[in-house]
């Protein structure tokens, strides 16, 4: 029984000076970094702002302890929840009781559908999706990154969800109009600047945690000498709870309005799953199990219907962050979801003094991170069957949806191959 849960892969390397050590501050930093974006997300998906808290909970502990991925984290997530919202607005009122309850339904019937899919071996039609293709997504995951701070790291209010071309164009104009925000901008560069400098010792502490401390510090300094300082948003006060637990509603009435929404949001989660897992494994030589990761996204999706957790799937930022702060195994996700529940009981009243600008930094840094010049650069040597193909993913994920932008950009790969094999 001791190996039949993937998490035991990873006890001897606890064994390792620094090991632990690196997985729990990554999941410190991990943990301050969702707070923002779990009560933003939340909101997106219609639901009570602090029920993204409860999706970066019990999923996120889940996802480690039975997925194949090393240093993904499982929790809320940007186009999932702007699915959910699309998708169960029509039948319920956002925040309503009603509305809570269908999309805890909805988390509870994709767990369903992703166990089956892992146990009945999908994976090996995941595991086939070409490297070129997840070169392309990461780096096309990144720039959507980017453009979610834009408006944060200006001073200016940009919508969730706007394109990359409109964000660019109400950055201009606003920048052009002078209704940008400089003194939120130094912060950033404040934030970015620490942790640069402390790079070299980001081997002790993660150098975003420290930038975290350094900025939001920083803020309180500056507002005694500058009033426009006061102006800068905080994330403010959060609820300090843990999840309630819950039930989904299983009635014919239900499965019958959710059979469309259950497909698509199945699809999509586990697109996005599958994309970020594979592309976390690349970069550090990692092996990849997809029917495991299917059954470890499944029971997260189930288990969390039961402790009030919404839709979730990968989180490209928070793996990114994860990924950066040196974590090294699985733990580093419980770990954040542990310290997110210290910090909700204990501390969350500090999360008044936490620039909404520090974490728009501290995502701007990941997203550089995850743009790898190096393998763009060997696709592109690799020839056209390699660039055609990371390039219409790299274009569809910044102007379409994520899994419309991988199957165009497998469907590309296997008529780039089909071509050059003509050819020769």
């Amino acid at each position: 029984m001791r190996f039949s849960v993937p998490f035991t892969r990873w006890l001897p390397e606890y064994q390792k000076p620094g090991v632990v050590r690196a997985d729990v501050l990554a999941g410190l930093t991990g943990a301050i970094v969702v707070l923002p974006q779990g009560i933003a997300f939340a909101l997106l998906a219609g639901m009570p702002p602090h029920y993204g808290l409860y999706a970066a909970m019990v999923p996120c502990v889940i996802a480690a302890l039975f997925g194949s991925s090393r240093l993904m984290v499982t929790g809320p997530a940007n186009a999932i929840s702007l699915t959910t919202m699309a998708l169960i607005a029509p039948l319920a009122i956002p925040e309503s009781e009603h509305y809570v309850a269908l999309v805890l339904t909805l988390s509870f019937l994709i767990g369903v559908i992703q166990v089956a899919l892992g146990l009945g071996g999908a994976g090996k039609w995941v595991e086939k999706v070409p490297h070129s293709v997840i070169v392309g997504f990461t780096a096309g995951a990144a720039v959507l990154i980017i453009n979610s701070q834009v408006g944060t790291l200006l001073g200016i209010e940009i919508a969730r969800g706007t394109s990359v071309a409109d964000t660019i164009q109400q950055a201009v104009l606003a920048i052009q109009e002078g209704k940008w925000r400089p003194e939120v901008l130094g912060l950033v560069l404040i934030t970015l600047l620490t942790m640069r400098l402390w790079k070299p010792f980001n081997k002790w502490i993660p150098a975003m945690l420290v930038a975290v401390i350094i900025g939001s510090v920083s803020l309180v300094l500056l507002e005694h000498y500058f009033a426009s300082f006061t102006q800068i948003r905080k994330v403010g006060a959060i609820p300090g709870a843990l999840p309630p637990i819950s039930y989904p509603v299983i009635s014919l009435d239900h499965l019958q309005i959710l059979f469309g929404p259950v497909l698509v949001m199945t699809l999509l989660a586990s697109t996005e799953a599958m994309a970020i897992a594979r592309a976390l494994a690349l970069k550090r030589n990692d092996a990849f199990d997809a029917n495991l990761e299917f059954i470890g996204q499944g029971l997260a999706n189930l288990g969390g219907s039961f402790f009030s957790a919404y839709p979730s799937s990968g989180s490209f930022n928070r793996s990114g962050v994860n990924l950066a702060a040196n974590a090294q195994t699985p733990l580093s996700a419980i770990c954040a979801a542990v310290f997110l529940i210290i910090l909700l009981l204990f501390v969350s009243p500090l999360a008044k003094y936490l620039p909404y600008a520090v974490i728009a930094a501290l995502l701007l840094a990941v997203a550089w991170s995850l743009i790898d010049i190096r393998q763009i650069k060997q696709e592109f040597q690799s020839g056209a069957k390699e660039w055609i193909p990371m390039l219409i993913t790299g274009i569809g994920t910044i102007t379409i949806s994520l899994e419309w932008a991988i199957l165009a950009g497998i469907c590309s790969a296997f008529i780039a191959a089909r071509i050059s094999t003509s050819a020769k």
